[in-house]
């Protein structure tokens, strides 16, 4: 059980964990670390203990004694690499902790797990808009394999295949749903607050997730912790086990709107000034 707030060390409670400016509101509006880094170490001894993001799996308590092989953390120490994991501490309206946790992108091909922040689209729209452009898009691939790379015909091949790659990612920004505590919705597009144009995964890292689920199940966000757990990216900017805030390319530009709204309720000033009750999770 994590400690209440007032006996975490003072430099992680005032650590700004992940934060954004507001075009409505013209500040920057964020979340501390807080209790939330505490819940990331018992997530993390999860990982740890029974090797997988399976939330309900426990080795020493089941018979095979193996969780289901697509949610193993074998996964982030393969050619994937390592992934961002976050867990977001809440208050319902009867103020108690409840936590939500997600990780960033897919998993092993899956955007929905149990126990884990959903996408912030419909999935079934998100597949039917992606997949056929998708193979249109590697067929394409594979007859330019078959010319002479720089060839009239290749250039030709090589430009409709940009073209429907911006195409397609254009109407898949166009399915994210961005709320926040103002009971507002959005699409992508007007919540990105950024200068150029919306970088390829935006809506996807675990602080968006985490902060458009709270909004829709009507809780108010406390503090906000981000992990990385498997292989160091390729990058070499993310290493395995250390801490992070949310990134600053894709996460920043939406976050100001996703968090508008959440430091109007003083159920975030009660939580920061009373132990920790326990609480629930959303599974």
């Amino acid at each position: 059980m994590p400690p209440p707030a007032h006996q975490l060390p003072l430099q992680e409670n005032g650590i700004v964990a992940t934060s954004g400016y507001c075009r409505k509101c013209k500040v920057i509006h964020g979340l501390p670390m807080g209790r939330a880094q505490y819940h990331c170490q018992e997530l993390i001894h999860h990982f740890q203990q029974n090797e997988t993001i399976d939330l309900d799996f426990d080795k020493e308590s089941t018979v095979t004694g193996r969780a289901e092989r697509q949610l193993s953390t074998d996964y982030l120490f393969g050619r994937a690499r390592g992934k961002m994991f976050g867990v977001l501490e809440c208050l319902d309206t009867e103020g108690t902790t409840v936590i939500i946790r997600a990780f960033s992108g897919q998993y092993n091909g899956e955007w929905s797990v149990a126990g884990w922040a959903p996408p912030l689209f419909d999935l079934t729209e998100f597949k039917n808009t992606n997949n056929p452009v998708e193979r249109q898009i590697k067929a394409l691939g594979t007859q330019m394999e078959g010319l002479e790379h720089g060839s009239e015909e290749w250039r030709t091949l090589r430009q409709m295949r940009r073209s429907m790659s911006r195409q397609l990612m254009k109407d898949l920004h166009g399915l994210y749903q961005l709320h926040n505590f103002r009971d507002q919705v959005v699409s992508l597009s007007k919540a990105y607050a950024g200068e150029n144009g919306i970088p390829t995964g935006t809506g996807d890292c675990c602080a968006p997730k985490l902060l458009n689920h709270a909004a829709r199940m009507r809780l108010t966000p406390v503090s906000i912790a981000e992990f990385y757990w498997g292989l160091d990216n390729k990058s070499n900017t993310r290493h395995h086990g250390r801490f992070y805030p949310s990134c600053r390319e894709k996460c920043q530009p939406i976050l100001g709107y996703l968090l508008c709204g959440a430091q109007e309720s003083d159920k975030g000033e009660r939580a920061a000034n009373k132990g920790y009750t326990g609480g629930n999770d959303i599974r």
